[in-house]
Parts: structure tokens; C-alpha cells; sequence
């Protein structure tokens, strides 16, 4: 699958990802909010982290071969360290992961990458939603009997600051999506 994933990226607009159920398909590409809130995130982030950690928003995936998930999300909190590897970066090396819910498919952010990040052993997982003006910070991987968890969530919405790991960045002002119609 992970062939035939990249043989997509170049071929058609949008995002693929590899689940446990199959390959997923973001298809309208990143518009002008979730474009500047990454931006946002990755800026407030680096100012806040130490030099050899990065907030990284480029190629390449995360992939866990013997779980069949590959995901990329929208920053990667990694050590500089950690980047210098072959191919997809290891899930366990991230710090943190961060994704801007997107317009066209907010249940990949809210529902699959809340079971496949812990899965795969992303300590942190934090959701921006331009959406709601909202987010979460999911935290504590904890082993249930339908799988590994995320044992606690604290919920934001967009103005207060949040903490990710051992940094604490605002939200004021992030960009919202516009209402669809307009």
C-alpha cells in the first residue's frame, strides 16, 4: 500500500494516509486557514522549544510497518536527530503530533488518528480545529483491552494558551474556516 500511496501523492491532489482500514484520502488540498495555522503552530513552537528540536511540517510520513499505519501530520515535534534516517521517521521518535482538523474530513483528525497515533506510539497528540475555534491535547498512552489509549485529554478553545509537552504557546488569534457557502 505504501507504493502505491506515493505513486498518488504525485499523481492527484490532496493527502493519503495508510489506516487499519485501508488507505484514506484527504482530498481537497490545504486552504489559506489550516495553511497559516501550521505555520502559526510551528513558529510558536520553535520559539519556545530548545535548538536540536524542531516542529517539522514536510515530508517525510510516520510509518509503522508492523501495525500497516502510515500518517503525516500537519507538525511533527522531532529532534533534529531523529530526522536523519532513511525513508519514513520512526512513530516513538516524535515528541509530539499535530494536526489542523481539516475542512473536508474532520473525522480523520478526530476519530482515525485518535486510534492510529497511540497505536503507534506518538506520545502527544494535539488537535487545532479552525472549524470550532477548539482543540485537544491527548496525553498518557494507557493499554485497554480494544488497544493502546490516550488516558487523558485536555480540551482548549482558541485564545487561551495550550501546552504541548514542555512548551506553552497562545492560540489567540488563529485563523478560522469560514462557513462552507460563503
Amino acid at each position: 500500500m505504501r507504493d502505491v500511496v506515493h505513486a498518488m501523492d504525485d499523481l492527484l491532489p490532496g493527502k493519503f494516509e495508510i489506516t487499519r482500514e485501508g488507505i484514506v484520502h484527504d482530498a481537497i488540498s490545504p486552504n489559506s486557514p489550516h495553511e497559516l495555522t501550521r505555520l502559526r503552530l510551528r513558529k510558536c513552537l520553535e520559539t519556545a522549544m530548545p535548538q536540536e528540536i524542531v516542529a517539522h511540517t514536510g515530508k517525510p510520513d510516520v510509518e509503522d510497518e508492523s501495525e500497516g499505519i502510515m500518517r503525516r501530520p500537519d507538525v511533527m515535534v522531532i529532534a533534529w536527530s531523529d530526522m536523519d534516517v532513511p525513508g519514513s521517521f520512526d512513530p516513538r521518535a516524535l515528541i509530539a503530533a499535530i494536526e489542523v482538523v481539516s475542512h473536508s474530513n474532520p473525522d480523520n483528525d478526530w476519530i482515525g488518528k485518535v486510534r492510529d497515533y497511540p497505536l503507534i506510539g506518538i506520545p502527544i497528540y494535539a488537535i487545532f480545529d479552525p472549524r470550532t475555534g477548539t482543540g485537544a491535547v491527548l496525553t498518557d498512552i494507557n493499554t485497554t483491552p480494544d488497544g493502546p489509549r490516550y488516558a487523558t485529554r485536555k480540551d482548549f478553545v482558541y485564545g487561551e494558551d495550550v501546552t504541548i509537552g514542555d512548551w506553552t504557546i497562545s492560540t489567540d488569534g488563529l485563523p478560522r474556516y469560514q462557513p462552507i457557502g460563503r
